[in-house]
């Protein structure tokens, strides 16, 4: 089995293609209107791990922290998703059922 221990520049643009689908698509969907407060937050905190990751790459050059701020953003999205906030339906971008 080969190990997948290193991080390129290819594999970032993947996840930054990922997680960019997945705000878009949050962001074209309907929120939990009685948790609308909670559901916008988790969006902020994604946003902003999202464009810190962005930073850390193109500012700093730092592979390894721009893969954490993605995976970080990416995790809100999916937490959001899974407890409802975000109401969309594709298991290909979150942790939910179609």
């Amino acid at each position: 089995m080969e190990l997948n221990n290193i991080i390129t520049k290819e594999k970032l643009e993947q996840y930054f293609k990922i997680t960019g689908e997945a705000i878009e698509k949050v962001k074209s969907h309907e929120m939990d209107i009685d948790r609308i407060n909670q559901a916008k937050d988790f969006l902020e905190m994604a946003e902003n791990y999202f464009s810190d990751a962005s930073h850390f790459l193109e500012k700093k050059g730092d592979m390894v922290l721009a893969f954490g701020a993605l995976n970080y953003a990416h995790g809100w999205l999916d937490a959001g998703a899974r407890i409802g906030l975000f109401k969309v339906k594709d298991s290909r971008l979150f942790t939910v059922d179609d």
